[in-house]
């Protein structure tokens, strides 16, 4: 075979995504876009920036800067996927779409795929872009399936920050019928919590890049996390957002169950459909740090990298 067509072929076989991400409202998204951008099975289309309150106003356009940062800087990208400013804030209603930059890119990033081929949308901050896109032009839902990480628990659902933040966005995501795989706050805590000691050890001393991951989780535990004037480091934390990429690598098992009805209390209801939600029950955690390590430690053996005290700090970022 001549090396035009492996590459050809190669390129086929690698799976097409979007991610739509609130960074700089946690530290879990900055785990999510390093996986991504240095993982050779993805296929990435473009990042688009999500809104979050407690994200500097105008939410969307700071979120967009923070992400140039990590992509630009902390992973020294001088050629990257599209990066792409999405709406500073929710929906009005379940029919009304808000432009935005990230709305329309995702709508022309799926013209190129269809029902047998689709293009994964990663959703891990609220879906206000994904929603507005699908109530724009609702045939994108024959082109895309979405991975969220959102929700509480399956049967009944809950209070859950991402939805919460646009619940409108999501009662028309799951209205529309797109399909939809959701990994949930439950089944995260029970896969994807580690500890401060664990953390230290898996990327402290781990290149640039795994040492500014240990700071921001370092600095976010001794914010959230950490007792008041108790020395005590016993409570883990979540990197919730990489579940959606572990589901595209097959690192999860799931269970379907008939769609249900989101209601403006965040609570489900469950009316007889034929429609289906795909609901994650399980992470494969040994699969998942291992593979997040080794796609790290790759991608710091192969590229030039500044020193992570060296990559600056802009006011955004305070």
């Amino acid at each position: 075979m001549a090396k035009t067509d492996k590459a050809r072929n190669d390129l086929a076989a690698r799976i097409p995504v979007v991610l739509s991400t609130d960074v700089g409202n946690e530290i879990d998204d900055q785990w999510a876009i390093v996986w991504l951008l240095t993982h050779p099975a993805f296929d990435v289309k473009g990042i688009l920036s999500a809104h979050a309150p407690t994200i500097r106003p105008p939410a969307g356009r700071t979120a967009l800067l923070i992400l140039r940062h990590i992509v630009e800087r902390r992973l020294n990208m001088a050629a990257h996927p599209s990066l792409v400013e999405g709406a500073s804030e929710p929906l009005v209603d379940a029919h009304t779409p808000r432009s935005s930059a990230a709305a329309k890119f995702l709508i022309a990033s799926s013209k190129d795929f269809n029902a047998r081929r689709r293009l994964n949308v990663l959703t891990i901050g609220p879906a206000t872009d994904l929603a507005s896109a699908i109530l724009e032009d609702p045939g994108i839902v024959d082109r895309i399936q979405v991975v969220d990480m959102g929700f509480l628990d399956w049967p009944d659902n809950g209070l859950d920050f991402n939805v919460a933040n646009d619940v409108s966005a999501m009662q028309a995501t799951l209205v529309s019928g797109v399909p939809l795989v959701v990994g949930s706050t439950e089944v995260c805590k029970r896969g994807l919590a580690v500890g401060y000691e664990q953390v230290r050890e898996m990327v402290g001393a781990r290149g640039p890049i795994g040492q500014w991951l240990w700071h921001e989780y370092q600095a976010w535990y001794y914010r959230r996390v950490k007792p008041l004037r108790k020395e005590d480091f016993s409570k883990p934390w979540v990197i919730w957002d990489i579940v959606v990429l572990a589901h595209l690598l097959g690192m999860t098992k799931q269970e379907t169950y008939p769609r249900p009805v989101l209601r403006d209390d965040l609570k489900f209801s469950h009316p007889a459909t034929d429609r289906t939600i795909d609901w994650i029950t399980e992470i494969n955690t040994k699969r998942v740090w291992a593979d997040f390590l080794e796609k790290l430690d790759a991608y710091e053996a192969t590229h030039a990298l500044p020193p992570e005290d060296d990559t600056g700090r802009a006011d955004f970022l305070s």
